[in-house]
């Protein structure tokens, strides 16, 4: 059997969640922008201003009700034919202490940024497979390797179960040719920063050079995977 090596054929198709603003936003235009056509996953769908409608559909799209992934996939495979990547980059932060916390608020932040990003992927595998070289991308943080602060304790929990969740999509679709990365920056430019730090955006990472490095990601082949990426806009002792 000849072994899954990298790029398949045709016009790739990305799967991208959270992608009406933030971080999944930037991954959309600049993957559009490189070629891969486009299935976005939103709460309250509006096509972005630069796509097309050959290229680019979108979707309604909930991270919160169970059921509304498989849909999505199902339109995405009836326009489409095939998903080749999936993007799960739709999260929550809620800042507060894991002392503070009650299970409402924690358990949102775990149906949103790591159960929904599972069931994402599980209604894409047979799709990732079939690529033989099938991406997945699950956009976790810096939280998901440290804990920062009081106040991003109880995130850090969510987002250390999204990388963990990363390494188990790694594990189960290797064989398959399906290779997952847990991307983790720290402070982006985005609202969900800008809300919890006084950081100027010129201080935090641009989601343009986040969007660049996804998309690089995505185009290496399945014998040079990466597991994890991390990227800082400030000095820390390993990240």
């Amino acid at each position: 059997m000849t072994k899954p090596t990298g790029r398949p054929a045709g016009r790739r198709v990305a799967l991208v969640s959270g992608a009406s603003r933030g971080i999944g936003a930037a991954c959309a235009r600049h993957l559009f922008e490189t070629g891969w056509t486009l299935s976005l996953g939103m709460r309250d769908p509006v096509r972005p201003d630069w796509a097309d409608s050959e290229r680019v559909r979108v979707f309604p799209y909930d991270a919160t009700e169970a059921g509304s992934e498989q849909t999505w996939v199902d339109g995405t495979i009836e326009a489409f034919k095939r998903i080749d990547a999936v993007i799960a980059s739709a999260g929550i932060m809620i800042p507060k202490s894991v002392i503070d916390i009650d299970d409402t608020d924690l358990d949102r932040m775990f149906e949103i940024n790591v159960k929904a990003p599972r069931r994402l992927v599980r209604a894409s595998w047979a799709s990732l497979a079939a690529s033989r070289a099938g991406r997945v991308i699950i956009l976790a943080s810096l939280s998901g390797k440290r804990v920062k602060s009081v106040t991003a304790g109880s995130y850090s929990i969510s987002k250390f179960a999204a990388v963990a969740l990363s390494h188990g999509i790694r594990q189960a679709g290797w064989d398959l040719g399906i290779r997952a990365t847990a991307v983790c920056p720290g402070f982006v430019a985005t609202d969900m920063a800008r809300g919890i730090t006084d950081r100027a955006d010129a201080l935090m990472t641009d989601p343009d050079d986040l969007a660049r490095i996804i998309g690089l990601l995505l185009d290496l082949p399945n014998h040079a995977s990466v597991a994890e990426f991390s990227i800082n806009c400030q000095l820390e002792e390993s990240y």
